[in-house]
């Protein structure tokens, strides 16, 4: 099946030249010194924020921003554009607004910390942006006027590039076991089922590998490898796992606590110096081999908790001592009672590069699109929708960048990584709720997220 059309908006090269000022002037911004920022907008979608750097007035040279890297992000749908055209889809105008700022970043009784220096719109047409990379504007843009009347001048670079991604539902929340669809418009093709278990020992290691004949071994070394001996009666969550099957059975990819989720001493909470993780892995050479590693702890808000989290993408060494360090590809937090999303988006790193998320046996599906065996994580690689505590049923919504999946394993991969960070919002619940009955042992009842699995 083919991905779903997606377009990228990139702001980046940012910087700001500030007049000359023969004098201190009484708001205290003198270009020398003075902090600046940037809020980036583009229709009703969240605005985000960027640092600016200050350049000399007298500086010419253009190679001093022109690699500066992007800096910003918006990820739109098909039904985004349509959205912004106000018309039929891919036609229209929508404009990206950057308000810009001196002084530093916040807010102090309410009120914006920074001095508001100007506005810059870039009109954007749409019409061709999911075939090809437009470049909008790259050059600098005279904003406000001191009392002089000389401007402050501000560069930008903005762009749209297609970013096709393939799109996957679950059928269920994943301790329901459900299936896996992808999704093409209005097409919903299974491709996937999950199982969900919840024991104390580790994943069965004589579970049989689409891409072997050989049985899967070593399994209970990975786990024992990644993961912590600590033992905390009554207040610990443990043994939770998702085996990812493709279609005609075989494991293709699992998650599995490798970290039991345990209260912190004195708390009913999972923290932040003590998180609880998870190992991602995949098939290869006859064993599971790890992935990634996701930790996961609840963090305290104002008016509501956050689930906190880090991926780091683990090293692909059979002999890989535990101690070795990952890469991290993601940290942030979702809010625990209106839920989120997880995203994995590395517009700050544009030339890291990183191997595929498994092995890619011979026999193996293929979607056509990677570039085995040295797939590049750069630019969007993964989304999943996460359902809040005591949010109705929201099965999770995956996305995946076409050019992170190179075969069936690469997509089995983050639909796995989505079961885990969906089932974290359990596993970091507050110890004095009870779970629901589906994530216990012995059955007994709880006051989960949504009824029982339909």
């Amino acid at each position: 099946m083919d991905p779903c059309s997606f377009v990228r908006v990139l702001v980046g090269n940012l910087a700001l030249k500030l007049p000359v000022a023969s004098r201190p002037d009484r708001s205290g911004v003198h270009p020398s010194s003075t902090p600046c920022y940037c809020k980036i907008t583009l229709h009703n979608l969240p605005y985000q924020t960027a640092s600016l750097p200050l350049l000399p007035s007298e500086e010419s040279n253009p190679i001093a921003v022109a690699d500066s890297g992007f800096t910003s992000a918006f990820n739109l749908s098909s039904v985004d554009i349509e959205r912004l055209s106000d018309g039929p889809i891919f036609v229209g105008k929508a404009k990206l607004k950057v308000a810009i700022y001196t002084g530093r970043r916040g807010t102090s009784c309410g009120i914006n910390s920074g001095r508001f220096l100007g506005k810059v719109k870039i009109p954007l047409v749409l019409n061709a942006a999911d075939r090809k990379a437009v470049v909008f504007h790259s050059g600098w843009v005279a904003v406000g006027k001191s009392n002089k009347g000389s401007s402050a001048q501000f560069h930008l670079t903005v762009r749209t590039e297609p970013d096709p991604r393939f799109v996957f539902e679950f059928g269920d929340e994943p301790v329901c076991s459900p299936r896996v669809f992808q999704i093409q418009g209005n097409m919903r093709q299974p491709v996937f089922t999950c199982k969900f278990s919840c024991r104390n020992p580790p994943p069965d290691r004589n579970v049989r590998c689409r891409s072997s004949p050989a049985e899967i071994g070593n399994g209970r070394n990975w786990l024992k490898a990644f993961g912590s001996e600590r033992e905390k009666p009554g207040k610990e969550r443990k043994g939770w796992s998702v085996t990812v099957h493709d279609l005609s059975g075989s494991p293709v990819a699992m998650a599995s606590i490798v970290t039991p989720f345990v209260a912190s001493p004195g708390t009913d909470r999972v923290s932040r110096s003590n998180p609880g993780a998870w190992l991602i892995l995949g098939p290869g050479d006859g064993t599971w081999k790890p992935w990634g590693r996701l930790e996961a702890w609840r963090e305290r808000g104002v008016g509501s908790d956050a689930l906190g989290y880090r991926f780091e993408l683990l090293p692909d060494a059979t002999a890989m001592a535990p101690s070795a360090v990952g890469i991290s590809l993601a940290e942030s937090a979702i809010s625990t009672s209106k839920g989120g999303r997880f995203i994995i988006d590395l517009i700050s790193a544009p030339g890291s590069r990183a191997c595929s998320p498994v092995g890619s046996p011979r026999g193996s599906g293929d979607f056509g699109y990677g570039l085995w065996p040295f797939s590049a994580y750069r630019g969007f690689v993964m989304s999943s929708t996460v359902a809040g505590e005591g949010q109705p049923v929201s099965p999770p919504v995956v996305e995946v960048g076409v050019k992170h999946v190179g075969c069936t394993e690469d997509a089995a991969a983050f639909v796995a990584l989505a079961a885990a960070i969906d089932l974290s919002v359990d596993a970091c619940r507050l110890f004095s709720s009870k779970l629901r009955k589906e994530l216990q042992p012995q059955g007994s009842a709880g006051d989960g997220r949504f009824l029982s699995c339909g």
